[in-house]
């Protein structure tokens, strides 16, 4: 695990950081900070281009500070806003505070609307507890009316670290929207989830050459094809159908046809040796499309010999119920989704088997979906995508993705994994379900549930951001168009992890 991107909360960053001043120079961490900043913003600079540093009251405003210097010294036209009190720094900031004004940078107020060619928000890093106001908030909302690039130090001032919600966001809180961010010591979570997918831009990670001994194991960490890469390996020619298992859906209430066959066309689509589309009420002859797919009376599917997904379209009627409870009984590996986890929220006995099935478990909720099983809001849960993932996957002993921006993955022993594909192209009716069928799909395949659960969130994003680049949507895409583009991508895995 720790060859991946591993992700560290506020609290452990702070004990590295401790442990690393200890062993180093006074000062040294800033300066590599500040060096590190000050590389980056060249990249992003034209020569000689004009560069405002809004610089706080602490370390950030310290790491700030000396960027700005560097870059002055480099030839760029740096104009400081020193948003702090000399009198009350902390030790290494007011040493850079003398270096930046020894430096060719100019100190003066911020004058917005100006040309700059970037912007390096120092004002607040990652110790943030109250919501920006007065002033700053001001210089925050008159900053991101701006359009230029604007390089984040550590953290956008005004987003939570940890679970990427702006602090104080219910009272109207503020952060700076950055292009770019650079994170000091290790990456964040709350970068990559919740308001950070839109406030972070693109992360770049500086250790500040911390020595590795520091670090802990990390507790979460971004996807990466390499968590399921034992599971890409090539078909063997010795092979038939039922190498590759059977999934069945069930769904398809009156009204709600769309959703079983949204999930078993993915499921058919994603490897699946034998799709079983399982109607609440009559079901269709077929499936048009896809007459491969076996439509049938939910009620008289085998669900003993099958991976099962249940709630696309099932509804919460008394034959849903007792559908329902019947896979939950079952001991087949079940995915879970939609009005299935509606009514396990809305039904102890329901929760209560749910929660000692025997078999394995993958829980697909949406934040609101979520917030009923949790007995809380959407707005609890969105506030700490992390905990609430967490809770989920050890109160129901299942692996469980909450899905969003930056969807959280997570396991009962508390790992939790950060995806990274994906995007607003998502946002439409029906692209649940066909997450829903490629989960059980992995399933069927004898992927672990984890893994499977890991395969199909990254896959369903990846065959999001494949039609965007190919000119389909974001606007517009829809979720039928996402199972041939989840069937190319994970013929891409299974060729690259194989060589050929």
């Amino acid at each position: 695990m720790n060859a991946l991107h591993g992700l560290y909360s506020v609290r452990e960053i702070r004990a590295i950081e401790q442990a690393a001043l200890a062993a180093a120079p006074q000062g040294a961490l800033m300066r590599r900070a500040g060096a590190a900043a000050a590389a980056l913003a060249s990249r992003l600079l034209p020569s000689g281009g004009k560069v405002l540093v809004l610089a706080g009251p602490g370390n950030n405003g310290g790491d700030a500070l000396e960027a700005a210097a560097l870059l002055a010294y480099g030839g760029c036209q740096v104009i400081i806003h020193f948003a702090g009190s000399a009198a009350s720094l902390p030790a290494d900031a007011a040493a850079a505070l003398q270096r930046a004004k020894a430096s060719p940078a100019l100190f003066r107020p911020a004058t917005m609307p100006e040309r700059w060619d970037l912007v390096i928000d120092g004002l607040f890093g990652i110790g943030l507890a109250r919501p920006l106001a007065g002033e700053f908030a001001a210089l925050v909302l008159a900053l991101n009316a701006m359009r230029c690039p604007v390089l984040a130090l550590d953290v956008p001032s005004g987003l939570d670290a940890d679970t990427g919600a702006i602090v104080g966001l219910g009272g109207g809180g503020v952060a700076v929207r950055a292009s770019h961010t650079i994170t000091f010591i290790a990456d964040k979570p709350g970068l990559h989830t919740a308001d950070g997918c839109d406030y972070a831009g693109l992360v770049e990670v500086a250790t500040l050459a911390v020595d590795a001994g520091h670090y802990p194991p990390p507790s979460a960490v971004l996807s990466d094809p390499a968590l399921f890469a034992a599971r890409l390996a090539p078909r063997r020619e010795n092979s038939h159908k039922g190498s590759y298992g059977d999934c069945a859906i069930l769904g398809g209430a009156h009204s709600m046809a769309g959703a079983v066959i949204l999930a078993a066309r993915s499921a058919a689509l994603s490897g699946a040796g034998r799709v079983y589309a399982g109607f609440i009420d009559a079901a269709p002859a077929y499936d048009p499309l896809h007459p491969e797919i076996m439509c049938r009376r939910a009620a008289d599917l085998d669900l003993a010999r099958a991976a099962v997904v249940a709630g696309p379209g099932l509804g919460e009627g008394d034959s849903a119920h007792a559908l329902l409870a019947q896979a939950l009984a079952g001991a087949a590996p079940l995915a879970l989704d939609a009005d299935a986890l509606n009514m396990i929220a809305g039904d102890a006995g329901l929760r209560a088997t749910a929660v000692a099935r025997a078999g394995a478990t993958l829980m697909t909720p949406h934040p609101l979906e979520a917030a009923r099983l949790l007995g809380c809001s959407a707005a609890d849960v969105q506030a700490d995508r992390l905990a609430a993932a967490r809770r989920l996957a050890a109160e129901f002993n299942a692996m469980v993705v909450l899905k969003g921006a930056g969807s959280v993955m997570a396991r009962p022993d508390g790992l939790a994994i950060i995806n990274v594909t994906g995007s607003p192209a998502l946002a439409t009716a029906g692209t649940g379900d066909v997450l829903a069928g490629l989960c059980g799909a992995l399933l069927a395949q004898h992927w672990t549930p984890w893994e499977a659960l890991l395969g199909a969130v990254w896959l369903h994003g990846a065959a999001a951001d494949l039609l965007v680049k190919q000119g389909v949507g974001p606007v517009g895409l829809v979720a039928s168009e996402l199972p041939a583009a989840i069937r190319t991508c994970l013929n891409r895995l299974i060729r690259s992890q194989s060589g050929c």
